[in-house]
């Protein structure tokens, strides 16, 4: 397999730099948001300095991991580093110029001939209108999405713009909402995520609600959908409770890292954990079994011809 020169993702004039290496594969998974949050935690001391992030052992990138490695890497940027991609494999290269990830730092764009990525995209906190129509166009309107009814997929679509609201409202994220999504023929899945560098579930939990939880434990907390923390508008549940209940009948994964905790649900079982780490934020990662030939509809919807 062979490699690329270096990226270059911002202009830099320095000739040694920090290096701080990604692992051989950097999958949507509990081992793949430590992996991000190792390279946050070495290089978040860094100010007015050169980083350089060495993929050179990196043969394999899961796509939808953008949005939380896009986040870490503008973060650091937004402490005036220059970042640079080093060592990057052709495959990895190639698949992050799909999703325009690598246009968003100056490279040139691969057209996506299959259809299968959900652009990366970062959005300010004032751009809910684009971003209501990218998840409508990108996520929640593509074909390989199991069907629903119309009362449901109106829910569905609520619920996905929520995670974007909540971003901007209870994190206070100032440096803006990150997302991206890619589509895996081969192993029927559909992952799209969702990332802010805001405040984290565990300081609004423990800020607003004065519950000193740990940070995955927060997070399972704030998925309950009886859970709220609405004193001053700070809503628990996160807008998820509707997806969760829609991605466990659908047989698919939701996944959320904030702060150092991390939280999965995945056939029915949920898994707390402690990074080593925090995520400089949080994010919220779906994934939907493409595979799954139910139709689904609101049980408000169900009438009584339904049942019998």
């Amino acid at each position: 397999m062979g490699r690329s020169a270096n990226l270059l993702l911002r202009y830099g004039c320095r000739d040694t730099m920090p290096n701080f290496p990604l692992p051989s594969r950097v999958e949507h998974s509990q081992a793949g948001f430590e992996a991000l949050v190792q390279v946050h935690s070495n290089a978040r001391g860094c100010f007015l300095d050169d980083i350089a992030i060495d993929l050179a052992r990196t043969s394999w990138f899961d796509a939808d991991m953008c949005a939380a490695y896009g986040a870490i890497l503008y973060s650091l940027g937004a402490q005036l580093n220059t970042l640079r991609l080093t060592g990057i494999r052709t495959d990895v290269e190639r698949s992050l110029s799909r999703n325009g990830f690598l246009s968003a730092y100056g490279r040139e764009k691969i057209p996506d001939r299959w259809g299968t990525t959900i652009p990366y995209q970062r959005f300010d906190v004032k751009d809910d209108r684009y971003f209501g129509s990218y998840i409508e166009t990108e996520f929640v309107q593509r074909k390989e999405m199991p069907r629903m009814s119309d009362g449901l997929l109106k829910r569905f679509r609520e619920s996905v713009f929520e995670i974007f609201s909540n971003a901007v409202i209870h994190s206070q994220t100032k440096l803006g909402i990150f997302a991206c999504g890619q589509y895996y023929p081969k192993k029927q899945r559909l992952d799209f995520s969702v990332a802010d560098l805001g405040i984290g579930i565990y300081e609004n939990v423990k800020e607003k609600v004065k519950v000193d939880l740990s940070p995955e434990m927060a997070i399972a907390w704030a998925t309950e959908g009886r859970n709220t923390t609405k004193r001053g508008r700070i809503p628990g549940g996160l807008g998820l409770k509707l997806l969760i209940e829609f991605i466990q009948l659908n047989g698919g994964r939701v996944q959320i890292v904030s702060d150092a905790g991390y939280w999965a649900c995945e056939k029915g079982r949920t898994k707390t954990a402690r990074l080593s780490s925090p995520f400089p934020g949080t994010v919220v990662s779906i994934e939907v079994d493409t595979s799954d030939t139910h139709s689904y509809l609101l049980t408000s919807e169900i009438s009584a011809t339904d049942i019998f």
